[in-house]
């Protein structure tokens, strides 16, 4: 039996173990035939010696991985650790791409396998369809390449709205004008641009019209052109809203939907122009729909668990409705 000592360099052992040894734990599961003893920035693992060299190439990918994105989600790993072909994740060399810096040089870039997808789709279609659940970075992405379009002068102006549909809740108790009721509502939106653009800056981009942010229904009469649109929670805009939105789309402008179809605060789901135009739209030239699942899930670890979980749940009631 063959016994090597791999050393951990360029990273924090905390960032490649994980929190509570999770990704320690996934790399032991799946090499269980190795003996795998860690300390601090040492790892002595024991066994034959093909398989010794096998691992040490796995612990040089996830630690190449971890210098270029900073984050990494279990399935992430699962991929670079598999190495199965269909599954195999490819980890970017030196030059792999930031979308831009944010503040205080703070890189942004895609991490996830379907954050890099809609990054790549939106360099030949202009209008992206990003759709899954919560915490999978779907808006924070596409305002990250509408950030980027418009330093870069692709664009003359950002603009970002919502359908003004509560999610269980009732703006109109919400105390304040039709804009104070409206600005919680919008936040996400300001937090994501405050990230990556000086508040300064992103102060006179408002005055100015550079960015522009407002309910969906100011949308209307509108053409919006040499602009980057984003229509956030687009589950929650009706059919007729969505065919409205779209119709907006100048010659010289790019558009992306972001939405979770599991997450229709409508009457009836079958009300969501989000559901009926991923039907519609698919297949159409120019256009992109993106899914977003569970392996995108960059918040607590738990939140991938509970997407899976409800996920199982609504295929089960599915599956009964048919019967």
């Amino acid at each position: 039996m063959a016994e090597k000592l791999i050393y951990l360099e360029g990273v924090d052992p905390v960032d490649f173990y994980g929190v509570n040894n999770v990704r320690f734990h996934k790399f032991i599961e799946l090499f269980e035939d190795l003996k795998i003893v860690s300390r601090g920035n040492e790892i002595k693992v024991s066994g034959k010696e093909n398989r010794l060299e096998e691992f040490e190439e796995k612990v040089e990918l996830v630690v190449r991985y971890l210098k270029k994105f900073s984050a990494m989600n279990l399935p992430d790993l699962e991929e670079i650790i598999g190495g199965e072909a269909r599954h195999k994740m490819e980890v970017p060399g030196p030059d792999d791409e930031v979308l831009l810096h944010g503040e205080r040089g703070r890189k942004i870039r895609a991490v996830t396998i379907n954050q890099k997808k809609l990054v790549e789709e939106g360099k030949s279609n202009d209008l992206l369809l990003a759709v899954g659940p919560a915490g999978t970075g779907k808006t924070y992405t596409a305002i990250a390449m509408a950030v980027k379009a418009l330093k870069e002068r692709e664009v003359k102006k950002i603009v970002l709205t919502r359908p003004a549909v509560e999610a269980g809740e009732k703006l109109g108790f919400l105390p304040g004008d039709f804009k104070e009721k409206l600005d919680p509502y919008l936040q996400p939106l300001f937090d994501a641009l405050r990230d990556m653009i000086p508040a300064k800056k992103l102060i006179q981009f408002m005055d100015d019209g550079t960015i522009q942010i407002a309910p969906l229904a100011y949308m209307r009469g509108r053409t919006l052109d040499q602009a980057f649109v984003i229509l956030d929670e687009a589950q929650n805009a009706t059919n007729s809203q969505f065919k409205m939105f779209l119709t907006r789309m100048g010659p010289h402008a790019r558009f992306i939907v972001t939405g979770d179809d599991s997450q229709v605060d409508l009457p009836r789901r079958e009300d969501s122009g989000l559901v009926q135009a991923m039907e519609i739209l698919d297949g159409i030239k120019g256009i992109s729909i993106v899914r977003f699942d569970e392996r995108d899930v960059l918040r607590h670890r738990l939140v991938k668990s509970i997407v899976a979980a409800y996920s199982s749940k609504s295929s089960v009631k599915k599956s009964k409705d048919k019967k």
